[in-house]
């Protein structure tokens, strides 16, 4: 059953930005904490972003300053705010709980020129 659906995913120019959007299912949307990972070919998954339940943020050092995380909670929705995108940023992004279910599909970021 699925969990989290991702969507929002693209091909972007380098300096580009996306805007990605993660809705729950009702029964896992309480989860204290909820994060957006990225996987690029040949490496291993990757935190990005982290959203609690009472709002508050932490981000990787690699996408301080660039990426956003957000929540609308009566959509039951996260969103993944994404500027000034650089190739490296190519993966594809899930969402997940803390602690984790089952992974999803994912949406395909690709930044190329």
């Amino acid at each position: 059953q699925v969990q989290f659906v991702e969507s929002g995913g693209g091909l972007v120019q380098p300096g580009g930005s996306l805007r990605l959007s993660c809705t729950a299912a009702l029964n896992v949307f309480s989860a204290y904490v909820i994060n957006w990972y990225r996987q690029a070919p040949g490496k291993q998954r990757e935190l990005v972003a982290v959203i609690a339940r009472d709002g508050s943020t932490n981000y990787a050092d690699s996408v301080k300053g660039r990426f956003t995380i957000s929540r609308d909670n009566p959509r039951r929705t996260v969103y993944l705010q994404m500027n000034s995108l650089k190739p490296e940023d190519t993966a594809v992004y899930y969402c997940n709980r803390e602690p984790p279910l089952p992974w999803g599909q994912g949406t395909q970021v690709t930044v190329s020129s």
